[in-house]
């Protein structure tokens, strides 16, 4: 298995595994155009022969926080080693940004612990994320999602205030 930055030829391997998964609220469903333009984020998983095998993204809101996203793999990807081997080179790459903070929102917990994820119990500490996504997530008002952080939570937002965050997290 290789892991590599994505590059615009694997857009569409990158849209469909996304999109896949977001009939049911696993993921946010992504435009085509909008994984084009973010394309660089992405990190993918392939096998020796080029499969693609799974994908996943470094968002960096600024020098204080990065954000792990849409990291999936396909079925036959699963349990293989493939997630956890595209977790790391984002970890990595957050680290070469001199990024200390990393967070996420996931429904599988267990899986981040071992990367030295820890939960947010408050959701609005990670205000840029919030600001990001969560006003646009169909499940704003029933998010099902755990907060994760590696690192220390930042004391600054570059999207919002923290107060409007909380505002926004008490509304859902």
């Amino acid at each position: 298995m290789r892991v590599r930055k994505a590059r615009l030829q694997d857009a569409t391997n990158i849209f469909e595994l996304v999109n896949s998964l977001s009939g049911d609220g696993t993921l946010l469903k992504r435009q085509f155009a909008e994984i084009c333009e973010n394309v660089r984020d992405f990190t993918v998983a392939e096998s020796e022969t080029g499969v693609f095998l799974g994908c996943g993204a470094l968002h960096l809101y600024g020098p204080h926080l990065a954000e792990v996203r849409s990291i999936v793999m396909t079925p036959g990807a699963k349990g293989k080693g493939a997630g956890g081997a595209v977790l790391r080179a984002l970890l990595d790459e957050a680290e070469e940004h001199g990024i200390q903070s990393v967070c996420l929102f996931t429904r599988i917990p267990d899986f981040f612990f071992r990367f030295g994820f820890r939960v947010v119990e408050d959701k609005a500490e990670l205000p840029d994320k919030i600001f990001k996504d969560c006003q646009s997530c169909p499940r704003l008002h029933r998010c099902d999602e755990v907060a994760m952080v590696r690192g220390r939570i930042p004391r600054v937002s570059i999207l919002g205030p923290k107060h409007e965050a909380e505002q926004l997290v008490r509304i859902g």
